[in-house]
């Protein structure tokens, strides 16, 4: 039998999973997945939950939508980091509807309208003035662009949005090199 990549590579996993790569380093945007500082992560669970009560799901898709996309933290960050502000009296959980509620405390209502010392969203440092996001929504609308060229566009016009598609893709790789 051949050992090539479909044998090798993990089922389930890549571009066609995810949003365009970002759970693999080197494949999101801004370099792979934003990885948060320690406390980060505890700092925006606070600010999730203080616009309500939400199960842990419900937390991550409220920071993702937050962060325009730009962090989706895990489950692997976000339940422990729930037990733990519940183990501090930050947090209460209660079982509804087959899974469990989390809701701040008074004293978790009280860190969490604290806030941050930087003042900005973890997945905002580094970003000055939301330039991962604008560069996300660029490349998003030329994708959205691309699909309605390729199903409703001529054979000569799907020709020509490859040769511009490789075109912006070799101008981005020169603007990294420095040319």
């Amino acid at each position: 039998m051949q050992n090539d990549d479909r044998t090798t590579r993990p089922r389930g996993r890549g571009r066609a999973h995810g949003t365009w790569g970002a759970d693999h380093p080197g494949h999101g945007w801004g370099g792979g997945r934003r990885r948060m500082r320690r406390g980060d992560i505890r700092r925006a669970v606070l600010s999730a939950l203080a616009e309500g009560p939400a199960h842990g799901y419900e937390v991550m898709r409220r920071l993702e939508g937050r962060s325009g996309g730009i962090w989706r933290p895990s489950p692997g960050s976000v339940y422990p980091t729930l037990q733990m502000l519940e183990d501090e009296g930050l947090v209460r959980s209660h079982p509804a509807d087959g899974t469990r509620v989390y809701e701040l405390t008074e004293t978790g209502s009280a860190e969490a309208a604290a806030g941050d010392s930087e003042g900005r969203p973890p997945w905002e440092r580094g970003d000055d003035g939301g330039r991962l996001r604008a560069l996300r929504e660029a490349a998003t609308g030329t994708l959205l662009a691309a699909r309605q060229v390729a199903g409703a566009g001529s054979p000569e016009q799907i020709d020509r949005a490859v040769e511009i598609v490789q075109q912006a893709r070799r101008d981005l790789y020169r603007l990294l090199a420095g040319d």
